[in-house]
């Protein structure tokens, strides 16, 4: 028997994000980290205007980006 339990919440859409977007989800990660000093919607509309994400995956790697760093 093995531990594969479902993904759930914002790491769940990474997959996709990865797919759509070519590039790993550290990529984002690690573009996040260099706009600490905006609050969540703030980050989340600059991932989707300098890099054409949409809202739900910029709103998914923001969250999981604030919740992992205690931003």
């Amino acid at each position: 028997m093995t531990n594969d339990k479902p993904v759930k919440g914002p790491a769940s859409y990474f997959p996709s994000i990865e797919a759509k977007y070519g590039f790993p989800i550290q990529h984002w990660l690690d573009l996040l980290a260099t706009q600490t000093e905006l609050k969540h919607m703030e980050m989340v509309a600059w991932l989707k205007s300098e890099h054409q994400m949409g809202h739900g995956h910029a709103n998914a790697l923001v969250a999981y980006f604030r919740n992992q760093n205690g931003v």
